[in-house]
């Protein structure tokens, strides 16, 4: 098992702020779970009674609409913590965290993120910080979906993933997401989308191989997005 003080991840995150006794504690108090494909890290309306750091893997943070489609929020990968918005707010999660690829994730008991929070000034102002972006890019989400059309969603989602996650050695994307997920996550119904992916399929602007998604033109799927 890692230590704290010796985890690269732990410098990607508000933890990089906590003195040498602050990651002792954290690493007395942490508890790593590995979490398969398609397993859950927490539901919706649970109560997570601390943050979880994303230590390797892939998630999607995603909200159950009232036709009971699953709406991808967020992707998250490693260097990201999870949860800290309902401990801030002492509610329970608003969205559900399950994993797109095999996950380890450590967890950290709200008492001591209490205690970071209370003691450590640059610890809470980066918490803040990352808040505060959540919440940036929540609205532009919003704005997105009111001002641009399922088409520009979806260069962009594509490109995103591309841009975020990488691709595999085959050119394909590393992130497999359904045709349902991708849906979800650009607001549409996946018949639109297949028929979407199809459409560019044939632009060429992407290749598909059987459910996976090659980029061909990153240049047009670009000019498509804006």
């Amino acid at each position: 098992m890692n230590k704290c003080d010796q985890c690269i991840v732990r410098q990607l995150t508000s933890l990089k702020a906590l003195n040498k006794e602050e990651v002792i504690k954290l690493a007395n108090s942490k508890t790593t779970y590995s979490i398969k494909k398609g397993e859950a890290i927490f539901e919706e309306g649970e109560i997570t009674n601390g943050v979880f750091c994303v230590k390797d893997g892939i998630g999607k943070l995603s909200k159950l609409s009232a036709n009971g489609k699953d709406q991808i929020v967020k992707l998250v990968k490693s260097g990201e913590l999870l949860g800290q918005r309902s401990m801030i707010s002492n509610e329970p999660a608003n969205l559900s965290a399950k994993a797109v690829a095999d996950m380890e994730v450590c967890f950290i008991p709200k008492a001591e993120i209490i205690n970071f929070f209370n003691n450590n000034n640059q610890f809470s102002m980066n918490l803040m910080q990352t808040v505060c972006e959540d919440l940036k890019e929540s609205e532009n989400d919003k704005i997105a979906l009111a001002q641009k059309t399922v088409k520009q969603r979806l260069a962009e989602t594509l490109l995103y993933l591309h841009a975020t996650f990488g691709e595999n050695t085959d050119k394909t994307l590393k992130v497999q997401l359904t045709r349902e997920e991708l849906a979800g996550m650009i607001g549409t119904a996946t018949e639109s989308c297949i028929r979407l992916l199809s459409d560019f399929n044939k632009l060429e602007l992407i290749e598909l191989v059987g459910k996976k998604i090659i980029i061909k033109n990153e240049k047009a799927l670009k000019k498509l997005a804006e």
